[in-house]
């Protein structure tokens, strides 16, 4: 498969949609699909997929996670941030999910209408303990069952 974009932008890419999935589940108190649903919905969906550098490396998850809610909702208000991110099973979602959508060029959209998000979240015991590639070689095993 090929990648969707650079590799040079995807370790930034993986650490922006993981904060921004914790922060509005943690921070603004969003449900996981929800708020995914939202970002689906979104213009920055798109955007975040072909790794356009000013959503992947050019703003934090915090302001992504902004930008998804005025676009979908309005006008949100801010709250002041906390200086650390957790490492949450909804951050390791995030950061595995953005690595997959990168080493597949499937769509965000395409991947949790076969794997849903709270879904991809379950395998995060074991799978945040093992390299990566295996999230991968579990993720393709879960889509080829679905197609």
């Amino acid at each position: 498969m090929t990648p969707a974009y650079d590799i040079l932008y995807l370790e930034n890419a993986r650490s922006v949609m993981a904060t921004m999935l914790d922060f509005a589940v943690y921070e603004l108190k969003y449900d996981l699909t929800a708020f995914f649903d939202m970002f689906l919905k979104s213009d920055i969906v798109q955007r975040f997929e072909r790794g356009e550098s000013g959503i992947v490396a050019g703003k934090s998850g915090i302001e992504l996670a902004y930008e998804v809610i005025e676009e979908i909702k309005g006008a949100v208000e801010r709250i002041p941030v906390k200086s650390v991110m957790n490492r949450s099973e909804e951050y390791w979602t995030g950061w595995a999910l953005a690595y997959y959508q990168w080493e597949t060029g499937y769509s965000f959209s395409y991947i949790v209408e076969r794997v849903p998000i709270k879904e991809i979240k379950a395998l995060y015991s074991p799978y945040h303990e093992m390299d990566i590639l295996q999230f991968v070689d579990k993720m393709n095993e879960f889509l080829s069952r679905t197609e």
